[in-house]
């Protein structure tokens, strides 16, 4: 029986992870964590039974609690809340689909107490890529990528030396504005930003997909998880999402791992490494696919893969602050405060204001992260 935690389980990774779960009787859940979604979260509780479970504000806590007051579960409440998780002694893989910064501390916490870590939050690596790793390194703490990207570079990797790796192809749908030029991206929508082509996805991620930040974020994820330049990283505009991602060796032999766009293949692999496990679902029928396709990304017209790969360039705290700076303003996007071309703009404001830290602890990681915040509100005040 291996047992689990979720950081985030009310979110579509979270939700994905539980369906597995359902499927695979070996996995059990022995903690659980959310936002606000106190509805959802009693439903969880109820059919899988964990011994903790933690919301963000004490209110919902207070909630929740009264909701399941017939149960023998214990409820927490905040980042107090979230450690005491991490460390759950009961727990051995904690699925970090948490979405922020929020996931940093329960991250450093939950490998310090030696859980697997099966990362879904591309930001603790994006800002805490130098603290994270050569912690998990030093506790012997393995890592697992859950996204579909790193999870492709992962397994294209596996039984090959590391050092012999050229380059990193990683792949991108392109978004649902793909081949649109700038002047076209002006007057778009929420509505038309949250209709990715091929992923079901949650609407921040879905609109990051849209801008290319996305891309651009998990360019300086993988940088941590493989130990590659971003210059060694190339991004390939694949629409039809069937290769996840590939690896070039030194030899010029090219590792791919494909499949159809499905969260829950790389969710599962991710929970029983090495093994792999049947999954229902289908397949890709290469005969109905016929051909794919591979495009150069438009970084002009989507500037948050070219801002990305800056932030990578300069180190430091300035991812810490591109990925703040584009949480601000694609929150403010979906509530339909500022534009989609606007997004851009605030982020790379953000990154003119700031001066970079080199090796942030976190106390200055999170400082970066207000500094973003501050800048933006200035800007929209």
């Amino acid at each position: 029986m291996k047992k689990i935690g979720i950081l985030g389980s009310t979110g579509s990774i979270g939700t994905q992870t539980l369906e597995i779960v359902r499927n695979n009787p070996d996995l059990q859940v022995t903690a659980l964590a959310a936002g606000s979604n106190v509805s959802l979260m009693e439903k969880q509780i109820r059919e899988f039974r964990p011994l903790l479970c933690v919301m963000w504000q004490e209110s919902t806590a207070n909630e929740l609690r009264e909701r399941t007051k017939d149960l023998p579960v214990k409820i927490e409440s905040g980042m107090e809340g979230l450690l005491a998780m991490a460390q759950l002694p009961e727990m051995e893989v904690l699925v970090t689909a948490i979405v922020g910064m929020i996931g940093i501390r329960p991250t450093i916490a939950a490998i310090e107490a030696g859980k697997t870590i099966a990362l879904a939050n591309k930001e603790t690596l994006v800002t805490a890529g130098h603290l994270i790793m050569p912690l998990a390194k030093k506790k012997k703490v393995p890592i697992l990528p859950v996204d579909s990207e790193h999870s492709a570079i992962f397994q294209s990797m596996n039984g090959e030396r590391h050092e012999r790796v050229s380059r990193i192809l990683l792949t991108a749908s392109g978004g649902p504005f793909r081949g649109k030029k700038r002047q076209e991206l002006s007057d778009i929508t929420v509505e038309d930003a949250l209709k990715h082509p091929n992923w079901s996805m949650g609407r921040k991620i879905t609109v990051d997909s849209a801008t290319l930040v996305n891309k651009g974020l998990e360019v300086i994820e993988a940088k941590w998880l493989f130990g590659v330049e971003p210059k060694d990283i190339q991004v390939i505009v694949h629409p039809q999402s069937i290769i996840h991602s590939m690896v070039e060796y030194e030899d010029g032999a090219v590792m791919a791992q494909l499949g159809l766009p499905d969260m829950k293949l790389p969710i599962q692999y991710a929970l029983f490494y090495p093994d792999r496990r049947p999954m229902e679902g289908e397949r890709v029928d290469f005969f109905k696919l016929a051909s794919i396709t591979f495009e150069k990304p438009d970084t002009d017209t989507f500037r948050g893969l070219a801002l990305a790969y800056e932030a990578a360039g300069i180190g430091g705290s300035m991812p810490t602050v591109l990925n703040a700076a584009n949480e601000r303003a694609v929150s403010l996007f979906l509530d339909r405060k500022i534009r989609f071309l606007e997004i851009y703009d605030l982020i790379q404001g953000a990154m003119e204001n700031h001066k970079p830290v080199q090796e942030p602890s976190v106390e200055q990681i999170l400082e970066a992260e207000a500094q973003a915040y501050d800048y933006i509100d200035s800007r929209r005040a």
